[in-house]
């Protein structure tokens, strides 16, 4: 047992016995202990079912998002060697919900609670060869089981803001320790490699980039989704504002309506179900502007007049390669939406202030490529700006270009290390 975890040990199941009893009163944590029920016997009918593999690897990721970086890693190795045993959890339902049917892998299942009873039978249920974890989401009783039965741990797009608890007084032994638990830490830049290094004493950290880019620049050469709709914005300056909450639609849409020369826009809610979409067309109603839903969308659209409505999920990442600009929403919530998806297109990028939980946001702010607004006033006069100089529209686009392709490799660096461990085990296998 490591000092620094016991502590933690002792007190998870006192915490989880007293969430058990408050479950009814709160809502997540009803769905937390619901989604968990019977777990280890699902995962044991599938994993008796499956044929002999000379190799398993586990990937863990907190969400969704975690989880795009592992897959082009997941399809680099897969395509090499089709009949690894792959096994993917996540903590959060969204995650779960949206990857539960991924087809390369052999179980989704949640993560188990992180006791030292849970860990242990988890592991010894998928025997895993490599855990391959995702940016964050440490849990230490699963990492050190995962390590005392011989699993070689990889932390891969790992990153140190600025204002994490990794760096609180309190906290920074107790993470120092699960940070050596890991054989191999890739981080997504070399000030991260630093501080893993300096703070952490992390030798094994060393600079990989984000794998998130290599899916980025994957996904950005299929754009079948959107064929029917670039015919319809042919010569025109193009807004697309994805991901946008009603925060943002309150500063976009006057600061648009005041655009003496507009840009054609398309609007993209983070919400598309039909009450979120109902308040959005009163709200364009309200303000006399005319729009059309993507569902109802005919050869009749006039971009030039018409405000087309994104009301139907898949079309987003597709969209950015209409526009010759992107408004980026959530900045005015609790943090910016990927900002990769728009920048891969080489196009300037607008964004709200809380952006700074987004290294890839600041990152693009940092290189030129971004533009963050504070209220409506700076939003006007950058939209004009924007729409009507296009010298400065193609400076800030390529900067944005340019950073992503400048950080596009960590699959194969990553990808390599699980080939040189997929390697070792068939020597000692065969």
């Amino acid at each position: 047992m490591i000092p620094a975890f016991l502590p933690y040990t002792v007190l998870i199941p006192i915490a989880l016995g007293i969430a058990k009893l408050l479950n009814p009163l709160h809502p997540k944590l009803k769905i937390f202990f619901r989604v968990r029920k019977g777990l280890f016997e699902d995962l044991e009918q599938k994993i008796d079912k499956l044929p002999l593999s000379t190799f398993r690897l586990w990937v863990h990721a907190a969400s969704v998002g975690e989880f795009e970086q592992a897959r082009p890693i997941i399809a680099a190795l897969k395509a090499n060697h089709p009949k690894i045993t792959l096994f993917v959890s996540f903590f959060s339902d969204s995650g779960y919900n949206a990857r539960k049917n991924f087809p390369d892998a052999s179980a989704v299942f949640y993560l188990p609670a992180d006791t030292r009873t849970n860990a242990r039978k988890l592991v010894s249920l998928l025997k895993p060869d490599v855990m391959l974890l995702m940016r964050y989401d440490f849990w230490p009783n699963h990492l050190r089981e995962a390590k005392e039965f011989g699993t070689k741990l990889i932390l891969a797009a790992a990153v140190l803001q600025d204002n994490a608890p990794y760096f609180n007084p309190l906290l920074k032994g107790f993470y120092r320790n699960i940070f050596h638990l890991f054989d191999q830490i890739y981080t997504i830049s070399d000030r991260d490699t630093l501080a893993f290094r300096q703070i952490f004493n992390c030798e094994q950290a060393e600079t990989a980039g984000d794998p998130r880019v290599d899916q980025v620049l994957l996904r950005s050469k299929n754009t079948a989704k959107v064929a029917h709709i670039k015919p319809l914005f042919e010569s025109s300056t193009v807004l697309v504002a994805g991901s946008v909450w009603e925060q943002d639609e309150m500063l976009l849409l006057p600061a648009w309506q005041e655009l003496e020369k507009k840009p054609s826009l398309v609007l993209v809610p983070h919400e598309v179900n039909p009450e979120n979409m109902a308040r959005l067309y009163r709200e364009l109603q309200n303000r006399s502007l005319a729009y059309v839903p993507v569902s109802a969308l005919n050869d009749n659209f006039n971009s030039q007049q018409e405000i087309l409505v994104i009301d139907q999920t898949g079309y987003l990442v597709e969209l950015y390669s209409v526009a010759s600009f992107a408004y980026i929403g959530g900045g005015f919530g609790v943090n910016v939406h990927n900002t990769l998806e728009p920048a891969v297109y080489g196009i300037p990028l607008l964004f709200g202030p809380h952006y700074h939980n987004s290294p890839e946001a600041e990152g693009l702010v940092a290189a030129g490529g971004a533009t963050v607004i504070h209220n409506q006033k700076e939003l006007t006069v950058v939209l004009k700006a924007l729409t009507t100089n296009s010298t400065q529209r193609k400076k800030e686009g390529t900067a944005a270009g340019q950073f992503v392709r400048e950080r596009a490799g960590a699959t194969e660096v990553i990808a390599g290390n699980l080939e040189h461990y997929y390697k070792t085990m068939q020597k000692k296998t065969g």
